[in-house]
């Protein structure tokens, strides 16, 4: 970073949006650099349902222009990153004789405008087949089911490969290294960052021809910083998920509730060998790198849940609890739910020529990604350069997985974490008792995935804390041992990081 006296572009912000349009500007050949001011993906990115989707909720509310743009990005994420999205398929049940028919005829739609970038078709099954599916869905009142297909993948671990994807192809990006301030030239136009590296605190001054603002929820603070009276973008909307052990949905099929209680869809997927249960959308007023679930949404996800499975979950049963908070792109009107202002996102340009992208989801980041660098390009002047990143592999592609495999996440790189094993048979030993996860991964998530903390690792690198938050903070001394020895810290670090650890892993937890 100290060696390039300009960039032709600096992202600020380490999520979806801002590593989708990291990698579009780096594969374009411009000198990129990406700054986080925490780890990649921490905020909303690592906090998703985890689904690609095109959004059949978003047919349902007629925005037919993000559903085709969705459908046609799933696809394309699929074929990129195979090691990292899976196929799933998801039953609708009916209690209720019209909801056969109306769900059935809506899917249709939504298979149809999939085109050649379908997964599977959709269908209209009976009881029998719906409980062959999800053996513990309540049977009293069950007439039959609507089965549809969507993508499921691990957030957390694509950000780390898109990151790692951008620096194949002669990008920068960096963790931990925060923007202060923004720079201007005597006309007043933006040309670059102020920036301070949070594990050093030494500052810096970061030239640039563009300056592309996609930091989330935080993009008004970003904002703020080039007019002060800039006037509020986004509407933060809560989102949390509850974990629970895979015994409380038997079979390997999603469940899709499409109208609960206040009208929200309520999923529960598979995932890691667990269930994950959500979702809210809570109007939120102050925003946070660790935004806390309230007990009304907690309350909200078990009573909806228990309507539809046969064995209802208590808070007892919450492996972990986690709140993500969408950036939506709208100012809220009178009445606007936050379930109803639309997932698109917007580009804007300051008067001095900082762009913004705000709203979106993770489906389109790649298409994100791309609207903007198409804007920064003009704004800074830069060569015009085709995008290339809709057939192109993310870092880990592999077409043919052992789904047994604990190492399937990791895609290519599964092979040299194994050859670590091969050279250190220490590093086969594993973390926690429960779980597969194993030393060698703690040795190349510090080596090779920009893991600096504790966190870092069991939150986004192989996602414990999401997982069993319980077994996460009993891993945590294992996994600062090892850091440690890796980054060449001493005991006093390692105490400190199972110390902050623990702190933060105890709100993922109800009792």
């Amino acid at each position: 970073m100290e060696a390039t006296r300009e960039w032709d572009v600096i992202v600020i912000g380490g999520g979806a949006t801002g590593l989708g349009t990291a990698l579009e500007s780096a594969t374009r050949g411009y000198k990129t650099l990406l700054l986080e001011q925490d780890d990649f993906s921490k905020g909303t990115s690592s906090r998703s349902t985890k689904l690609v989707h095109g959004g059949v909720r978003y047919l349902a509310q007629g925005d037919v222009s993000l559903v085709l743009e969705a459908l046609k990005e799933r696809g394309l994420l699929r074929n990129n990153a195979p090691h990292l999205v899976r196929d799933q398929m998801f039953v609708i049940p009916n209690y209720e004789w019209w909801d056969g028919p109306f769900y059935t005829v809506g899917l249709k739609v939504y298979d149809w405008m999939s085109g050649k970038l379908g997964i599977g078709p959709s269908e209209h099954i009976n009881q029998g087949e719906v409980l062959k599916a999800i053996p513990n869905l309540k049977k009293e009142g069950l007439l039959g089911g609507v089965i549809y297909y969507d993508g499921q993948f691990d957030d957390a671990r694509l950000a780390v490969n898109l990151a790692q994807t951008c620096v194949e192809n002669g990008g920068t990006v960096i963790n931990y290294f925060k923007v202060t301030g923004l720079l201007k030239n005597d006309k007043g136009m933006i040309c670059g960052v102020k920036a301070v590296d949070n594990e050093t605190g030494k500052q810096y001054r970061i030239a640039a021809k563009v300056v592309v603002n996609a930091t989330g929820v935080f993009a008004d603070t970003i904002l703020k910083m080039d007019n002060p009276d800039a006037p509020k973008t986004i509407v933060p909307s809560q989102g949390v998920h509850i974990i629970l052990d895979k015994k409380f949905l038997q079979g390997d099929s999603a469940i899709m509730i499409p109208k609960t209680s206040d009208g929200r869809v309520l999923f529960a997927v598979p995932w890691h060998n667990k269930v994950i249960v959500g979702t809210t959308d809570t109007l939120m007023e102050n925003i946070s790198l660790e935004p806390r679930a309230l007990p009304e949404e907690i309350d909200f996800i078990l009573n909806t849940a228990s309507k539809y499975l046969a064995y209802p979950p208590r808070k007892e049963d919450v492996l972990s609890v986690f709140a993500g908070l969408r950036p939506l792109a709208a100012p809220a009107g009178e009445n606007e739910k936050t379930k109803e202002i639309s997932r698109n996102h917007k580009i804007t340009v300051s008067v001095s020529g900082l762009v913004t992208i705000t709203g979106g989801k993770w489906t389109t980041y790649r298409k994100m990604g791309e609207d903007a660098i198409e804007k920064a390009q003009l704004i800074a002047g830069l060569p015009e350069h085709p995008s290339v990143t809709a057939n192109m592999p993310i870092h880990g592609y592999v077409k043919h997985l052992d789904d047994n495999d604990p190492l399937r996440f990791y895609g290519s790189d599964a092979a040299k974490i194994k050859e670590l094993m091969k050279i250190n048979p220490k590093l086969e030993k594993k973390i926690v008792d429960g779980y597969n996860y194993t030393l060698a991964e703690i040795v190349w998530a510090v080596r090779h995935e920009m893991a600096r903390t504790v966190e870092d690792f069991l939150a986004r690198r192989i996602r414990l804390l999401l997982l069993d938050a319980r077994a996460s903070i009993e891993a945590a001394p294992v996994v600062a041992k090892v850091m440690a020895s890796e980054l060449g810290y001493r005991r006093k670090w390692q105490k400190e990081q199972i110390t902050k650890y623990t702190g933060l892993a105890k709100n993922y937890l109800l009792n």
